[in-house]
């Protein structure tokens, strides 16, 4: 990690059949800019792998956790993995603590479809995968199709293809829009995005 930059915390969930883009992504964007996060494991052991049969050793187990440490909860997409996470009950209950006490939440691809079926996007804009949006709806969110949405305390974004935005965006929440920006400079992103 460059020199730590913020005292907040971020820890990014992980579970079996994980999109590995979207979550090692938010893990490399906060490294570059300094913020400390913790990758985490929902299950008894620290290996997971992702939906591409990708091996990721995590930090943490979700048992182990001190939630009070952190500031901000991510949780990637990806199939089995957005149901995999929504089965975790400790999770999903820190989920709801976090979201309605104004902590920090981010979910990207099907993931918001947890923050949904919690009750949380109920009148709250949000974006998902296209695939996912149905259940949105039909709990009540606000649709905005964007590839990131941030709404309060819940920053949502679509998939993959937009997991660069996402991980800015939560740099952009602890460190501001300047930094993000010059992060985004520093990887090319901005040259990866022209014609």
């Amino acid at each position: 990690m460059t020199e730590q930059s913020t005292n907040k915390k971020v820890a990014i969930f992980l579970a079996d059949g994980c999109e590995e883009i979207e979550a090692l992504t938010v893990v490399d964007l906060l490294y570059r800019a300094g913020i400390p996060h913790t990758t985490v494991s929902i299950t008894d052991h620290r290996e997971v792998t992702s939906s591409h049969k990708v091996t990721i050793i995590t930090d943490a187990l979700i048992s182990d956790l001190n939630f009070d440490e952190y500031d901000m909860l991510v949780l990637p997409g990806g199939i089995p993995g957005t149901p995999n996470l929504e089965a975790c009950k400790l999770l999903t209950d820190k989920i709801t603590e976090f979201a309605r006490t104004g902590r920090q939440i981010a979910a990207i691809c099907a993931a918001p479809s947890i923050l949904a079926n919690l009750g949380l996007l109920k009148g709250i804009s949000a974006t998902c995968n296209p695939m996912k949006e149905g259940v949105l709806t039909e709990q009540g969110a606000i649709l905005t199709g964007h590839p990131v949405t941030v709404s309060g305390n819940i920053i949502t974004s679509q998939a993959m293809g937009t997991a660069i935005p996402f991980g800015l965006t939560i740099v952009a929440h602890y460190l501001g829009k300047d930094r993000a920006d010059e992060l985004k400079r520093h990887i090319l992103f901005s040259c990866a995005t022209e014609e």
